[in-house]
């Protein structure tokens, strides 16, 4: 039995299927799914407390997770969607769908609405303190992308407070108390990334002066500051919390030898941020073999630390 075949009027094979298809697939980009990464940081405080693979725990933490892959997602889709027009005279920027046209401002607005109200849905499943957390989260990132972002200092603390918020919600979701040591670590260790990140935005700017494309008006000096200071602060923090643990727990080291990895860790982080290759975290991370041993080796050190099983 023979079969019609799809023909343009020009003879050539319909490419209707094939361009809804790049269409989706433009949509999967556009809510960077290579970024929910740093969505693990959910797990940091069940994780600290010990109690991350007990089901319970373990089953609100994969809740808290995906429910942030989502409104994160959502969050991806509104910021692009008001920056298009500078992230088409970006180098790298001006590649993401919707400044390039491949993702609509209709299409946009749509998935994330539909990735809210998914998330919000979701996250009741382990606790309202969740949904708490997420709607502060959209609430600051609507912020950022609504004119904060061009704001010096504040939108270094609306963009920490996102890693931070990701980090509280694994407590939220969970009921892990969250120790003084713990936030002071997230909260200064974020703003550690957030603040190389932005230097090497400014070192890029200064590289290509005939691109039109904005950033904050900060000096390469003041930000060399403030991730000095945000690395100083962490390991600080982190090692007072290490040797506080080896006090109380008499019999184990494991705490205080996981601090070698950590500085090493945050000094190997610093070299990337020093010739202006640290853009975004998950970025760095995954391509510095170096320092993902050295991630992994302190992961390892951190769980024995914490007793966790």
């Amino acid at each position: 039995m023979l079969t019609r075949s799809h023909a343009s009027p020009g003879g050539a094979p319909d490419a209707g299927p094939r361009q809804a298809g790049k269409r989706r697939f433009a949509l999967v980009r556009a809510v960077r799914p290579r970024q929910w990464l740093k969505n693990s940081l959910v797990a940091a405080a069940p994780l600290a407390a010990g109690t991350l693979f007990t089901p319970r725990v373990a089953g609100h933490t994969a809740v808290a997770f995906l429910a942030f892959c989502l409104i994160s997602g959502a969050v991806y889709l509104v910021n692009d969607l008001l920056d298009a027009e500078n992230d088409r005279l970006h180098p790298v920027k001006r590649l993401r769908p919707i400044a390039a046209g491949e993702v609509s401002a209709g299409t946009a607005v749509v998935a994330a609405s539909v990735l809210v109200a998914c998330s919000i849905s979701l996250s009741l499943l382990a606790s309202w303190h969740l949904t708490v957390v997420l709607l502060l989260y959209v609430a600051s990132s609507l912020a950022y992308s609504l004119g904060v972002k061009r704001e010096p200092v504040f939108d270094l603390a609306l963009v920490t407070g996102g890693f931070l918020l990701r980090a509280i919600a694994g407590g939220a979701a969970t009921g892990v108390a969250l120790s003084e040591w713990f936030l002071l670590v997230a909260s200064f260790g974020s703003l550690f990334m957030v603040a190389g990140k932005r230097y090497a935005d400014v070192l890029h700017r200064a590289a290509t002066p005939e691109a039109g494309w904005q950033v904050v008006e900060y000096s390469a000096t003041y930000l060399r500051f403030v991730w000095s200071l945000a690395a100083t602060a962490t390991i600080i923090g982190y090692a007072l919390w290490a040797f506080q643990v080896g006090a109380l727990r008499h019999e184990s080291v494991w705490a205080q030898l996981s601090l070698a990895p950590f500085v090493m860790a945050v000094l190997r982080y610093a070299v990337d941020i020093d010739r202006g290759a640290a853009g975004a975290p998950e970025d760095v991370v995954l391509g510095d073999r170096w320092l993902f041993v050295l991630g992994l080796a302190w992961l390892v050190l951190f769980m024995a630390a914490a007793d966790v099983g």
